[in-house]
């Protein structure tokens, strides 16, 4: 199994989390579809649960909860890139021309968080670690697999992510139309055209999450309530489907090619 033991270079996705309306019937869903172990946690952590996959955490499960007189959040998983300081990140991405929506807060001794959108209005969180690093698996059947930033600005998106933290987006080789997310080098995430999307969907962030099977998944989801958005289908990178949890978070499930 994939495990990271060390802390996510800058920039680099590092966590998931989903604020649903009911946390119980999310952590259930989750369970049965992905094999995922989650509890709601302490109150003063508003009851957050860190859901794991063979004693590893892979994802947050909140509830929803919004300030008085405040609309709750919309559900939907944020994608989160990390951080060696929080703060710095915040300003810089003010800086860049992004909307800060949830300021810089500590969480314990776990790390510091903030959650912005980029100035096309995709909305993300910046994690920097404490004694929490992230995502413990990935890259494993049940864990997260791959970010993907929706946009419908590339030049302003490669601007703005550059800029708040140093992450370089280059066509993809061997892909019409598609970009990858690199940091120091490395891949780390992709970028594609909202002209794929539904017309009215909004600039956003997209998780995937690798599974060995996408049809029968996809069969366990639809029975448990879930909706599909966008059929299996074969791509360069392995079979894929785009779906939403009976809550209507919106994620992708992939099979990945094997590695030649």
């Amino acid at each position: 199994m994939p495990e990271v033991t060390t802390p996510y270079a800058t920039g680099t996705p590092c966590w998931i989390d989903l604020m649903a309306k009911d946390q119980q019937a999310a952590l259930d869903f989750y369970r049965d579809l992905l094999g995922w172990q989650g509890q709601p946690g302490p109150a003063e952590f508003g009851g957050y649960a860190v859901c794991e996959l063979d004693g590893k955490a892979v994802a947050g499960i909140g509830p929803a909860m919004a300030p008085e007189g405040m609309p709750e959040p919309p559900t939907v998983w944020t994608s989160y890139l990390a951080s060696t300081d929080a703060q710095a990140t915040q300003d810089a991405i003010v800086a860049a021309g992004g909307t800060l929506l949830v300021p810089t807060v500590d969480v314990g001794g776990l790390g510091r968080m903030l959650v912005a959108a980029d100035p096309q209005g995709a909305v993300f969180g910046v994690w920097q670690p404490g004694e929490f690093h992230g995502a413990q698996v990935v890259n494993e059947a049940g864990a997260l697999i791959w970010n993907e930033l929706h946009t419908n600005d590339v030049a302003g998106a490669t601007a703005f992510y550059g800029e708040a933290f140093g992450i370089e987006i280059e066509p993809m080789g061997g892909m019409d139309a598609y970009w990858e997310l690199r940091v120091g080098g490395r891949s780390v995430g992709g970028v594609t055209l909202l002209a794929n999307d539904p017309p009215g969907t909004p600039a956003h962030w997209l998780t995937y999450f690798a599974v060995d099977d996408v049809d029968s998944t996809v069969d366990a989801l639809v029975r448990r309530g879930g909706t599909v958005l966008a059929p299996p289908s074969d791509m360069a990178a392995g079979r894929m489907t785009v779906v939403a949890d009976p809550q209507g978070a919106p994620f992708a499930m992939i099979k990945p090619q094997p590695m030649s």
